[in-house]
């Protein structure tokens, strides 16, 4: 019973276990241990131990067991103390662990060997390596192998931590390993100067480094690489070559991973040319362009050749990238050049222009200098050569006197002022830039001066024109001339004077025609520019002028005969004194007639005719004469403030003095009315017709002796509305007649709308002749009210309407019947509800056996029954229904019936005698229409008698009966085939010898 205080521990060890223990008191003489599976309790090792000894090591144990240790203490006198302690293993740790990706960039896959001996179960910690964070916490059954960590992040480092679990003891294993990395995307690649370039991506979290690498495509080698931290998304490649083309690749790389990504290429901006020229090439024609190769790289050159100073492109040249000049032939001479040199890299170019350059001018050619006719200047021309101007030069002989420059464009310059007669020499050079071409040269003379101031003139004569003239200044040894008719150039006469001649008369000349006489001034062999007159001799006036109208088309005709001579025109001038506008024409030489269309009609013309020779005119009397009126337009004939009258309006068409307006019966034709109205007016009404009736209307325009008439127009007078209109009901059927008075005046009939009071359904129309007084309306609803409206038609007009409202005859109800529901003080009436409207019904009751009215009952329009009560019984009486519409009605067939009798009262019944029997009985109300009596034999049940009495019997006897027997009896009172009967009654007829008591 001693305790021991054991106490167990491993040390870390797996597979040993390390007992302790207390030595008792009294001490111990040895100790005997035994290890025993906890689970099946089977001993596996025993050992034993001296005494001092305190501990006891137990070898060769299976990892993470469970086992059972009992001490045993043995002391003096065989004594023993033991104590049994549990205790387990420490469990291994997992082999082989390893944790992979399989290139996945979200997944790792972790798998392991079984640690030896027993475990719990394994526990699985994954943690973020860069920030340290655990990921995932999983706990997993002790035969699990493999573990698949998803929805990690992309290019990162994460770590694996197994932990064996036996009981509290674990034991630990841990891995590290990199998901793979994504790839960026997007890679863009871009220059932002001549010496740098910009990349640029997307997506660049899932890779923890990324690495650049830029190559230079021309020398194949590789100018930067660059290793980045995840995050990074541009970077600027500085110092670069200008106008090459980069190619750069990237790679995504985590831990042992590397994941190739996209690349891309690009150019650097090239730089421009510098120092770009333009100069004279040794070869005529031709331009050199120079230029200094810029630093960098370049594909080729583009060289464009612009022309003039808008800069034209003219030419383009390619050359290599390498060149520095290239040399144009064939250029334009005189003209303005300048280059345009542009470094070309991949998709970018960089230009530089030269300033302008020039090539050699030519000197013009077709030179010439001419008078023209002038004795005071010279006009020297010449064919336009390529350049920026020309330098000429006037001089008389070996004298210059006259330099100049001019500009391009002008290919002509006129001297003034110079001396006639004198021979002068002309020269001129193109001028381009800073070159002037070789002079071309040419001379000639000025004219000798005209005589001045000539003149031709007819003065008012028809055969003779004077010529005259002031003498020239300076050179003239004579004057000399000639006379032309000047249409057909013939030549009329010549002259020759000296110079102290100043006119001279031309004579028998045809009149109105044009003469020309040129003269000239003569000093040595040259001839002055002929100087010309010319004039016309006068005409003669036209004769026998006639103006004539004509009507289709519109317009006056002219006509005239022509005088002798010649006649250059007739001038024609038509007008009017009321039209301010007039016309003008002129006519040819041989036209004698003219019409003049498009005037206006209805105005008189004046007319003049004027014979014209050049600036001379001789006109001719006037003539005179009236264009036809033009017919007036839209004639409308409607009808006037009143029946009795007509509106009358119109469009004027032009022209004219005044318009009759004539009015016709539309049947007979006979003019009734002519009204003139003046020229202005555009309409009329015209008064005291007769109403309804169908008029004509003409209106006659009038100009001078024409007249025009206008379309015939028809129109009505409005018609007078029906009189005194009545609308009575038809008794014979639901109609309507309709009466009215004839209005005065005419009409073509008469037009009927009937619609139903307060319906909405359309009106119903129809027509009357004109002779009518009356209609029947049929086929209407009984009982209906109508609003009738009529008016009278003349022609597409109305009157007035006149209206009267309507109502026709109820229909009377039917199948009337009179019901005795067995009562004896009441009946019940019913009808079926006829068609159509009423106001109401009355319903009467009479009393056929007081032959008086007994009851009047006013009911609604929609009933059909009605219950008499508080009659008297046993009597007949009749009922008649009528629907009621205003004052019309219309009532059905009587039907009778009787009420229920009542039964006799106080009834007595005795046997006066042997063989007899006597009934008696009170009236009970008023007396019943008859009494029935019958009689029965009681013992068999059998009637043996009965008697139908009047209503005013009260008794009756019954006789032959046999004596001693006993006989049941009983009264009915009948009213119609009603019967009431009163109990009956029993008694016994007296026997033979027995004294009535």
């Amino acid at each position: 019973g001693t305790l021991l205080n054991l106490t167990v521990n491993d040390h870390g060890r797996s597979d040993s276990l390390l007992l302790s223990w207390d030595e008792p008191e009294g001490s111990a003489e040895g100790y005997s241990l035994t290890l025993s599976s906890l689970e099946s309790g089977t001993p596996l090792q025993n050992g034993s131990a001296g005494p001092n000894i305190t501990s006891f090591w137990f070898h060769g144990l299976t990892p993470g067991t469970r086992y059972e240790i009992e001490v045993t203490a043995t002391r003096a006198c065989m004594e023993t103390a033991s104590q049994t302690v549990t205790a387990q293993t420490s469990p291994s740790p997992v082999r082989n662990l390893s944790l992979s990706s399989d290139g996945s960039s979200a997944v790792l896959h972790a798998s392991w060997t079984h640690a030896q001996g027993q475990r719990d179960g394994y526990h699985l910690a994954l943690y973020h390596s860069d920030s340290q964070t655990l990921v995932r916490n999983e706990s997993v059954l002790p035969n699990a192998s493999t573990f698949l960590f998803d929805g990690l992040l992309a290019g990162s480092e994460y770590a694996l931590k197994v932990s064996t679990l036996a009981g509290s003891s674990q034991a630990s294993t841990s891995i590290h390993q990199w998901t793979a990395p994504s790839i960026p995307i997007q890679l863009r690649l871009s220059p932002s100067s001549s010496t740098s370039l910009v990349a640029s991506w997307a997506d660049a979290a899932g890779a923890a480094w990324l690495h650049l690498a830029l190559h230079n495509l021309l020398t194949q080698t590789v100018t930067t690489t660059l290793s980045a931290r995840r995050g990074l998304t541009s970077y600027t490649f500085q110092h670069l070559h200008p106008g090459t083309q980069y190619w750069l690749g990237l790679s995504a790389m985590a831990g042992p991973y590397t994941a190739r990504g996209p690349n891309a290429t690009a150019w650097t901006y090239p730089l421009s040319p510098g120092n770009v020229t333009l100069s004279p090439a040794e070869e005529q024609s031709s331009l050199q362009a120079h230029w200094s190769i810029p630093a960098g790289e370049r594909d080729f050159y583009l060289v464009t050749l612009q022309e003039g100073e808008d800069g034209a492109p003219t030419r383009n040249i390619s050359v290599d990238g390498e060149n520095s000049h290239v040399t144009f032939h064939g250029l334009s001479p005189g003209k303005q050049y300048s280059v345009q040199v542009t470094a070309v890299a991949g998709p970018y170019r960089a230009s530089a222009r030269s300033t302008a350059a020039w090539t050699q001018p030519l000197a013009p050619s077709g030179v010439s200098l001419s008078s023209q006719g002038s004795p005071d200047s010279l006009l020297a021309s010449w064919e336009e050569a390529m350049g920026e101007g020309y330098l000429v030069a006037l001089s008389p002989m070996e004298h210059p006197v006259k330099n100049s420059s001019l500009l391009r464009g002008v290919t002509n310059v006129t001297y003034e002022g110079l001396r006639p007669g004198t021979l002068y020499t002309f020269e001129v050079s193109t001028v381009a830039g800073p070159y002037t071409s070789a002079p071309r040269r040419i001379a000639n003379w000025t004219y000798p001066l005209p005589p001045e101031q000539l003149t031709l003139s007819n003065r008012g004569h028809s055969t003779s024109l004077q010529a005259s003239w002031r003498a020239a200044p300076t050179g003239s040894t004579g004057y000399t001339g000639t006379l032309w008719e000047t249409r057909s150039q013939e030549q009329v006469k010549n002259m020759t004077v000296g110079n102290n001649w100043t006119n001279v008369t031309f004579e028998d000349l045809v009149p109105g025609r044009q003469y020309t006489l040129e003269m000239a001034s003569v000093a040595g062999p040259y001839r002055s520019p002929a100087q010309s007159a010319t004039d016309w001799t006068y005409p003669l006036a036209p004769a026998g002028v006639t103006l004539t109208n004509t009507r289709r088309p519109l317009g006056l005709s002219a006509f005239w005969d022509k005088a002798a001579g010649d006649v250059d025109q007739f001038h024609l001038q038509l007008y009017s004194k009321s039209h301010p506008a007039q016309r003008n024409v002129s006519v040819g030489p041989n036209t004698h007639n003219f019409t003049f269309l498009g005037l206006s009609p209805g105005v008189q013309y004046f007319l003049k005719v004027t014979v014209l020779a050049g600036p001379y005119r001789s006109s001719a009397h006037f003539a005179t004469e009236w264009t036809y009126p033009l017919s007036l337009a839209n004639v409308s004939v409607q009808p006037g403030r009143r029946p009795q009258e007509l509106h009358v309006s119109w469009v004027e068409s032009g022209g004219g003095r005044d318009h009759l307006v004539q009015l016709s019966v539309a049947e007979s034709l006979s003019i009734i009315r002519n009204v003139s109205v003046p020229r202005g007016v555009t309409q009329l009404d015209l008064e005291g017709l007769v109403p309804g009736s169908r008029y004509r209307v003409e209106i006659i325009s009038q100009a001078g002796p024409h007249r025009t008439s206008s379309q015939t127009a028809i129109g009505y007078t409005v018609p007078l509305p029906p009189l005194s209109l009545l609308a009575s009901p038809v008794s014979t059927a639901w109609a309507l007649a309709v009466q009215w008075e004839t209005p005065p005046g005419q009409r073509d009939g008469y037009l009927l709308s009937v619609r139903e009071e307060g319906s909405s359904s359309p009106a119903r129309n129809l027509e009357a002749g004109k002779d009518s007084t009356n209609v029947t309306l049929a086929r209407l609803a009984p009982g209906t009210c109508y609003l009738i409206e009529i008016w009278a038609v003349a022609g597409p007009h109305r009157s007035l309407p006149n209206s009267v409202t309507g109502c026709t005859v109820p229909a009377a109800p039917t199948n009337l019947s009179l019901t005795n529901p067995g009562s004896s003080s009441e009946l019940y009436t019913y009808w079926n509800k006829p068609p159509g409207r009423r106001d109401h019904y009355r319903v009467i009751l009479y009393s056929l056996s007081t032959q008086r009215r007994e009851q009047v009952q006013t009911l609604s329009p929609d009933a059909q029954n009605i219950t008499w009560t508080d009659l008297e019984a046993g009597s007949r009486f009749a009922v008649q229904v009528t629907a009621v519409k205003g004052s019309f009605e219309a009532s059905s067939t009587n039907v009778t019936q009787w009420t229920h009798p009542l039964a006799p009262a106080s009834f007595i019944l005795g046997s006066p005698s042997a063989s007899t029997l006597q009934a008696s009985w009170a009236a009970t109300g008023r007396e019943a229409e008859g009494y029935v009596v019958d009689v029965y034999d009681t013992a068999s049940g059998s009637r043996v008698g009965s008697t139908v009495l009047e209503g005013d019997a009260r008794s009756h006897t019954f006789r032959n009966l046999s004596p001693g027997t006993h006989y049941s009896v009983a009264v009915r009172a009948t009213a119609g085939p009603f019967h009431t009967s009163t109990p009956n009654f029993t008694h016994c007829t007296r026997e033979y010898g027995a004294l009535l008591t």
